[in-house]
């Protein structure tokens, strides 16, 4: 039989009381429940807690050693019933969160840590993978929210519109193309070698369905699984790549790199949120989510999420107003 939160809770009030029928009275017990738990609690431990004299009832060392721990214990569960209840106004738990590549790596990191300044009692931890692992994980229920920028087909996953990303073509400041407004199809297509993101990306399915019958045209000399990579691949001249927008704003601002929209075909995607339609949504998840929608309401650009100072402003400014609301 495992040891209970009860038995603590008896052992310390005989602790403290020294004898059984003040300990009762103390926890509203009868004595024959008191008296039972502590047996059945120093049988569970292998030998007596107290030393018995007369009626008083006396800590020995092995009933010294475990009374800290015990406090420990009992105090650590009430301070958990205290953040989880429902009727206190504490925002409190752990969340697991997956997001994809762009998401993770240059979305999520400034108002995750905004929302856990706000809510101190709030952890989130987050994965960063592909649009593929994300759907696996949150429909295996090991995650409990993805975060994606590509098409979702388990049936088990609710997925819910967050905001709007434009990809654009990005070649070195060097490349013939970089002397462009814009990426012509498909003349400019063949003009450069490529460096695609892995199978799986959900930046790079988009990317071929909306290049249609031209993506046959692509010559692919490299696929690289992380942003920053690419990014320094396209830099040092091996090809062209597409990327977010979102992903190349300091690159943009230093001349190191240059950003093409495409002629005549709208490469603005959908990011989204998928969840497992089964599970609970928690108190935590739900705050977390309502701060994820108000990012979206706001309209945040690019500039704002490059900015921590600028997005911190506009999101608390934003989720006060909710609050108050």
């Amino acid at each position: 039989m495992a040891i209970t939160l009860r038995q603590f809770q008896i052992f310390i009030a005989v602790a403290e009381t020294k004898q059984v029928t003040r300990a009762s009275k103390k926890l509203f017990l009868t004595q024959s429940a008191v008296s039972m738990a502590l047996a059945e609690l120093e049988n569970q431990l292998g030998g007596p807690l107290f030393d018995r004299h007369g009626r008083s009832l006396l800590l020995n060392d092995r009933g010294r050693y475990l009374l800290p721990m015990a406090k420990n214990i009992t105090h650590q569960v009430h301070n958990i019933e205290a953040l989880l209840s429902e009727k206190k106004e504490v925002i409190a738990g752990s969340l697991e969160i997956i997001a994809s590549s762009t998401i993770g790596n240059y979305v999520l990191p400034y108002p995750i840590a905004l929302f856990m300044r706000m809510h101190p009692e709030a952890h989130i931890n987050m994965m960063v993978a592909n649009t593929k692992q994300a759907e696996r994980l949150v429909a295996q229920g090991i995650m409990d929210l993805g975060f994606v920028e590509g098409g979702i087909t388990d049936e088990a996953i609710q997925m819910t519109p967050w905001f709007e990303d434009e990809l654009r073509i990005i070649v070195s400041s060097s490349h013939a193309l970089a002397e462009q407004k814009l990426f012509d199809l498909p003349g400019d297509l063949v003009k450069t070698a490529w460096v695609l993101r892995e199978d799986g990306s959900g930046t790079a399915e988009i990317f071929k369905n909306k290049l249609g019958e031209h993506a046959a045209l692509l010559n692919v000399v490299t696929r690289i699984g992380h942003t920053e990579a690419i990014k320094k691949a396209v830099e040092a001249g091996l090809g062209a790549a597409c990327l977010s927008e979102l992903t190349i704003c300091r690159e943009e601002e230093h001349g190191w790199l240059k950003g093409l929209s495409i002629k005549d075909i709208n490469m603005r995607r959908q990011l989204s949120i998928i969840q497992h339609k089964d599970k609970t949504t928690t108190r935590l998840m739900s705050e977390f989510l309502r701060f994820c929608t108000i990012m979206a309401e706001c309209g945040l650009g690019r500039e704002c999420l490059s900015s921590p100072k600028k997005l911190d402003a506009l999101l608390k400014e934003a989720y006060s107003r909710k609050q108050v609301d």
